[in-house]
């Protein structure tokens, strides 16, 4: 029988397929080896870095810690809040956070850092976004920078053409050229939007199609001067300034937003350093209250071992007070108050270690940190009213704020712009030579160059180019969005001041508080001691029980205790209102300024001074940009008359400009 071709093909497909199996084949490789030592049979896996970092001392150095059973200390560091926060500042290059509670047990330095080091704040955050190649000042103000070009090349050309006859005499029928070009061009963009270059073009040419060329081959060369000036979209200093050349509607990157942008990283980074002040301050006072605690439950440890001894002395002889009730009761108690003592002394090196965290130091060296200074009993008085208005003022997270408000008023006139039509005045002006020569100093008029200084050839061109989007629509977009911005901004400004407020307020509210707390807990601290008094002495002439006796050194020590927390918790509400209005650092003595700059640093900065002095002013006319800034920010300003405005800067105040 004889099958149809087709179905021939598929029966033999089919006995292929099942002597090969339904399975992926590898290839055929005709010099094959064997050796598959190059192959990598994992995409990815776990490896370490190369990295070359060196580790600090304080992490090279350290000691075991200091625990319950490894309690022995080489030496007390006696230290001040002063040395704390000096030491604190000095080894904080990375701005530290502890997150430690107002009164309680201390915490484990928290894990961000480790986590997510990318949001931890830093010494060089400030310098980082001034050098920040993108929207850095000196990045947006290279806008402006003059760009040089140049570019050189040769082509040489050999082309078949299909001529045929009389016409070869004209046309040859392979077409050969030779052609060099060189460019070169200098262009200057300026504040008010508009460009201005002059640029200088030399070709040679030779080729074989003679026959009506007066030189086989000739040099042209041309100088050429052209300016485009936007006359309204586009146009002024002010938009430049804040837009940038080269924009687009939504996208703001000129030197007055990078400018504001700087000024927010040193807000915040002001609000960080703030912030390690008063964890450091936190530290100290946990570390002082760690120790007070400590001293409490030693001595009321102590005092529950004298009675426990007595009433043990009485149980052994079977004196009155001396039962196996009395005795248990009395060892409880003396029990209860070393577990006490135990825990604070644990504490008490948890405290430290945070300090010392804080402070950047090693979590050990042999010494134990005990606070020097005592915290202030004198009942300290703010009136109400100039510490709401210093921190509407001072506080660095409203001054961000409020330098987001003026961004988004900025980028609002600028969208605005966008709104008007595109109207560009622009021209040029060239000089043109031809020569069989480049340059001939014996023949001037059979040279490019000479022809070009002729002044003869001339090209010029003046003209205005309009371009209007029919409908603005997406201008009018980016004008709405810049105003809901600025509303926003504004709507988060009254509520950062409306927190600020009743956060004065409760601060304020709490200094009073943990004041009158202390003072009461100073009281009851000696009323507790003549009861414990009082009671130890009706108890050694046996007119009161071991109950009360027992209950009186419990509540002398509780009171004692309550006292040192009240006391404390006033140092902690002190700062806490010194950090709301900003005043922190101030009240710590700290001043932020940059740092030294490096000798060659100096040194440019006063060659360009001397060139912009030698330089000549020009003046852009009414132009010039918004005030933006009221200068610079005093920080130390104390308890000044507040004036509208800015209650800490002078009255005669000049706006800040960048250019």
């Amino acid at each position: 029988m004889k099958l149809p071709r087709g179905m021939l093909t598929t029966v033999c497909g089919i006995v292929i397929a099942g002597m090969v199996g339904c399975r992926p084949q590898q290839p055929f490789f005709l010099h094959e080896d064997g050796d598959l030592s190059h192959y990598v049979d994992k995409a990815t896996q776990i490896e370490y870095p190369d990295v070359e970092a060196d580790s600090l001392d304080e992490v090279q150095k350290v000691l075991p810690p200091f625990t319950i059973s490894n309690s022995e200390v080489k030496e007390y560091w006696d230290l001040s809040l002063e040395e704390a926060v000096r030491i604190a500042l000095q080894n904080s290059k990375i701005l530290r956070s502890l997150n430690q509670p107002d009164v309680g047990a201390p915490r484990l330095p928290e894990t961000t850092l480790t986590v997510a080091p990318e949001g931890a704040a830093s010494i060089y955050d400030p310098a980082r976004q001034e050098t920040n190649p993108r929207t850095g000042v000196e990045a947006v103000l290279a806008e402006f920078d003059a760009q040089l070009s140049t570019r050189l090349f040769w082509q040489k050309l050999d082309t078949p053409q299909n001529v045929a006859g009389f016409v070869t005499f004209f046309r040859p029928s392979a077409f050969r050229q030779d052609l060099g070009t060189f460019q070169t061009q200098l262009s200057k963009t300026y504040a008010t939007g508009g460009t201005f270059s002059i640029s200088h073009n030399v070709g040679y040419e030779w080729n074989n199609a003679t026959a009506s060329r007066a030189w086989p081959s000739n040099w042209t060369a041309n100088l050429q001067a052209e300016f485009r000036q936007p006359l309204l979209q586009g146009a002024g200093v002010t938009f430049n300034r804040i837009a940038g050349p080269n924009t687009i509607p939504g996208v703001y990157n000129g030197v007055l937003i990078a400018r504001l942008e700087t000024d927010q990283r040193l807000a915040e980074f002001e609000q960080s350093v703030s912030e390690l002040l008063l964890d450091v301050e936190k530290a100290y006072w946990t570390l002082y209250l760690a120790y007070r605690q400590l001293d409490t439950v030693i001595a009321g440890r102590d005092a529950a071992l004298q009675t426990w001894r007595q009433v043990r002395a009485k149980y052994e002889v079977g004196g009155r007070g001396g039962s196996a009730q009395e005795e248990a009761q009395a060892r409880q108690q003396y029990l209860a108050f070393r577990a006490a003592v135990e825990q604070s002394l644990s504490s008490l090196y948890k405290a430290e270690n945070n300090l010392r965290y804080l402070m950047g130091l090693a979590a050990t060296d042999g010494r134990l940190i005990r606070p020097k200074d005592e915290p202030t009993r004198a009942k300290v008085q703010f009136d109400f009213y100039d510490v709401h208005a210093e921190a509407l003022v001072r506080n660095p997270l409203l001054r961000r704020e409020k330098w987001r408000v003026k961004k988004a008023e900025l980028e609002l006139i600028a969208a605005k712009n966008y709104l008007l039509p595109r109207l560009d005045f622009f021209g040029f002006y060239r000089w043109n030579g031809l020569g069989h020569d480049l340059l001939d100093p014996d023949n001037s008029k059979s040279n490019a160059y000479g022809s070009l200084t002729s002044g003869d050839f001339q090209d010029w061109e003046l003209g205005m180019e309009l371009q209007i989007p029919i409908g603005f629509r997406k201008e009018l977009a980016a004008v709405r969005n810049a105003q809901l911005n600025l509303a926003r901004e504004k709507a988060i400004l009254q509520e950062q001041e409306l927190e600020i407020s009743h956060q004065i307020a409760w601060v304020l509210r709490e200094i009073d508080e943990y004041y009158t707390l202390a003072q009461t807990n100073y009281n009851r601290t000696v009323a507790a001691e003549n009861e414990v008094r009082a009671v130890t002495a009706m108890y050694d002439a046996g007119t009161a029980t071991l109950d009360l006796l027992l209950n009186a050194q419990q509540r002398r020590a509780e009171a004692e205790i309550q006292y040192y927390q009240a006391l404390t918790k006033y140092m902690f509400a002190i700062s806490h209102l010194h950090f709301r209005k900003g005043s922190l650092l101030e009240y710590n003595g700290v001043y932020l300024t940059e740092g030294p700059w490096p000798e060659k640093a100096y040194f440019d900065a006063l060659r360009r001074a001397r060139a912009r002095d030698a330089g000549i002013y020009l003046n852009y006319g009414m132009t010039n940009p918004p005030v933006f800034s009221r200068g610079e920010y005093d920080q130390h300003a104390g308890r000044r008359e507040s004036v509208p405005g800015n209650p800490f800067a002078p009255e005669s105040e000049s706006a800040t400009e960048s250019g």
